[in-house]
């Protein structure tokens, strides 16, 4: 069965169910699982958004006009 299919079949299980409490968990798994980019990025990509976080926690960062100053030589007000 190809995926189109799949979600046809699937679409019509959920249709007919009666159990509110299983349509909360399904409507809540489906919900969690489009949402959360974070389990698709790599340990690497994760590590390096925590550092950054990190580093902003603790007030270590660069603004934009030194990033400048320092790549381009500029001497920006």
């Amino acid at each position: 069965m190809d995926n189109n299919t799949l979600k046809i079949e699937l679409v019509k299980l959920i249709l007919n169910i009666n159990n509110d409490n299983f349509i909360k968990r399904i409507t809540d798994f489906v919900n969690n699982e489009k949402s959360d980019f974070w389990k698709e990025l790599t340990t690497s990509e994760q590590a390096e958004i925590k550092k950054g976080i990190e580093q902003l926690d603790n007030r270590r960062w660069t603004s934009y006009k030194e990033v400048l100053n320092e790549t381009f030589n500029l001497e920006l007000p």
